[in-house]
């Protein structure tokens, strides 16, 4: 059992939750993801955007394998049955890796059974089939247990609502970073070139960073400032590019869900209807280098019109740093071609800030049940 390594409640339960995988079972998935040349991300909403994070790094690394999503321009077919034959063309191991909780989400499933029909009429040995889920008897997991190596990692759960989002989470966010951390600590092991042991003693070490990283921030000005921004009147914008893109999508669904039922909305820069900010409202900037040119402008552009803006970066001396009104700064020092742990650890870092306004309105009388987060759930993702 892990011992309590962070003040926020469900954040340990991931922790828990991790040391509660098979090392049998997910053996043969790890060894599959060291042996591929090309990686197929598959997954929705938030679950995409965990397994695209930490397959980002796997694309960094030295001697790095190609990563795709059909969503790629490029992918050479309109789903697996169609790109699988041209793939095999250019690579001699394929791995099609799903992330999914419930192992029913639409998107993937597709996926899983058009790839499961290319295989059952040529019997390729080139390409095989993982996945990660907290549903062991789901749709999706029935197939790929035939055509690859399925991994249970438990989710959320069926917890009786609380007022304590702390404690329980919001909207599942428990999978998402657990299969997030899951697999980060996966491709450091591959880049370490060590065998499934390993994936665990890094994730024993990296546990008590997250925490340490979690409690010293959650209590700090820039993390307090921006509670104070989300509880006014006010529209938010995140942004990021690459990488940092899809930790500021995992974000922003969950506070959409909270933002949308006080009337106000979540946007992310650059997105096709973002519009114009107003004086007040808040941009959260995520860029580890601190001086990506447009995160930079779009910084100044928002402070122009009188809005606010956090950033979290991973240069205390970058330009971005300098010109926020507040800054995180998540230094870490990696040699070329290393997994980067910058990105992973934003997004633990960012998802209690739903978690505390949920609690701050809590407080004020304003109550947010649980049902209506989960119809904005069901119409969001």
């Amino acid at each position: 059992m892990v011992k309590k390594l962070c003040q926020i409640g469900y954040i340990n339960r991931i922790f828990r939750n991790l040391f509660k995988v098979d090392k049998e079972q997910l053996r043969p998935l790890y060894e599959s993801l060291k042996s591929a040349d090309c990686v197929v991300c598959g997954g929705s909403g938030r679950s995409l955007y965990s397994l695209n994070t930490a397959m980002s790094q796997l694309a960094r690394m030295k001697d790095s394998k190609i990563v795709l999503t059909p969503d790629d321009t490029g992918f050479p077919g309109k789903d697996m049955y169609d790109a699988t034959p041209e793939l095999e063309k250019r690579y001699d191991k394929i791995l099609l890796l799903i992330n999914s909780g419930s192992g029913e989400s639409e998107d993937p499933k597709s996926l899983a059974y058009s790839l499961a029909k290319y295989l059952k009429e040529t019997k390729s040995r080139k390409i095989v089939m993982g996945l990660i889920t907290s549903n062991p008897d789901s749709s999706i997991a029935r197939i790929v247990q035939r055509f690859g190596h399925v991994v249970v990692l438990e989710g959320r759960g069926k917890i009786s609502p609380k007022d304590e989002y702390s404690e329980t989470g919001i909207m599942g966010d428990i999978f998402e970073l657990g299969s997030l951390l899951l697999l980060q600590m996966m491709c450091e092991a591959i880049y370490e070139e060590g065998d499934v042991d390993r994936v665990f003693e890094l994730l024993e070490a990296e546990l008590i960073n997250i925490g340490r990283i979690i409690d010293s921030y959650i209590d700090s000005t820039p993390y307090q400032a921006a509670l104070e921004a989300l509880e006014r009147r006010s529209d938010v914008f995140l942004g990021g590019v690459g990488t940092a893109n899809e930790v500021v999508k995992m974000t922003a669904i969950r506070l959409f869900h909270i933002k949308k039922f006080l009337g106000e909305n979540v946007y992310i820069a650059r997105g096709v209807n973002t519009p114009r900010p107003r004086a007040g409202d808040l941009e959260i900037l995520v860029s580890y280098s601190g001086e990506t040119s447009i995160v930079v402008n779009w910084c100044e552009t928002f402070k122009s019109l009188g809005g606010i803006v956090v950033s979290i970066t991973g240069n205390r001396d970058s330009t971005l740093a300098r010109l926020s009104d507040f800054k995180i700064i998540l230094e870490e020092e990696v040699k070329p071609g290393q997994p980067r742990r910058f990105y992973m650890r934003t997004a633990y870092l960012l998802s209690p800030l739903p978690v505390k306004l949920a609690e701050r309105l809590n407080k004020k009388g304003l109550i947010l049940p649980e049902y209506v987060l989960n119809w904005y759930h069901s119409v969001t993702e």
